[in-house]
């Protein structure tokens, strides 16, 4: 992980960046050893509750957003990591579609105007951000196969990224910028159908059957505040 974020860190360097902000973002969020990244990045460690979750400390001010690491969707057969949030749903939905950590993060970025230009991870992962954002850049360091992987060389996935975030840096990055829909449903399907009951009652959301939750809003933010809350 380290490794492939120092090399995003140095295509976004030699692009012409000269301050970059990374936010740990797997699991406990401690994972990134601090020392090997370069001297221009400030690191973002754990979990400070805020809203943005994966983008926390993102806002208007940043010109780009690389992705690092990413993997499918929950409900793919894409990845044996599929997963969207947490483990404990079958799928979350935006106004219909199946969502990915990807799109998810994507959103928030399209809500500080900020164009997601780049995304690493699995096959299917990369399939689904190039459908989702035409002009974004993928490298697709592995593909999953039931509960396997068949990954390239870590040495090749390293030089490809950082190559890669070079290349989503010199093009036209506006290319990359998303427009919010107005209005977003989501459905979100648990595996277990108390959570489900549970959920229910967060504000705006009721049970569309005994395992799923629709929640629907006008402002994106909302939703983010419906994620931070059910998953």
């Amino acid at each position: 992980m380290t490794a492939e974020v120092v090399a995003a860190c140095e295509g976004s360097l030699k692009a012409g960046a000269d301050e970059l902000w990374v936010k740990d973002a797997h699991d406990s969020a401690r994972n990134i050893l601090a020392a090997q990244l370069p001297p221009q990045v400030k690191l973002i460690r754990g979990w400070s509750g805020h809203p943005y979750l994966m983008m926390d400390r993102l806002d208007s001010s940043f010109q780009a957003a690389v992705m690092v690491g990413y993997h499918s969707r929950a409900g793919s057969g894409a990845s044996p990591l599929a997963h969207t949030m947490a483990t404990n749903n079958v799928y979350t939905k935006i106004n219909g579609q199946f969502a990915s950590e990807f799109v998810i993060n994507t959103y928030i970025a399209a809500l500080e105007g900020v164009p997601v230009v780049f995304l690493s991870g699995d096959a299917g992962m990369c399939a689904e951000a190039a459908a989702f954002t035409p002009g974004i850049t993928t490298v697709s360091v592995k593909e999953g196969i039931g509960s396997a992987t068949t990954s390239i060389h870590p040495g090749l996935a390293v030089e490809r990224i950082r190559e890669g975030v070079y290349a989503a840096l010199k093009q036209d990055i506006a290319c990359c910028r998303l427009k919010l829909p107005e209005h977003f449903e989501v459905e979100i399907r648990y595996r277990d159908q108390g959570k489900a009951y549970a959920a229910s009652f967060f504000p705006g959301a009721s049970l569309l059957d005994p395992s799923t939750i629709r929640f629907t809003a006008d402002s994106y933010f909302s939703v983010l505040q419906l994620f931070s809350f059910v998953y």
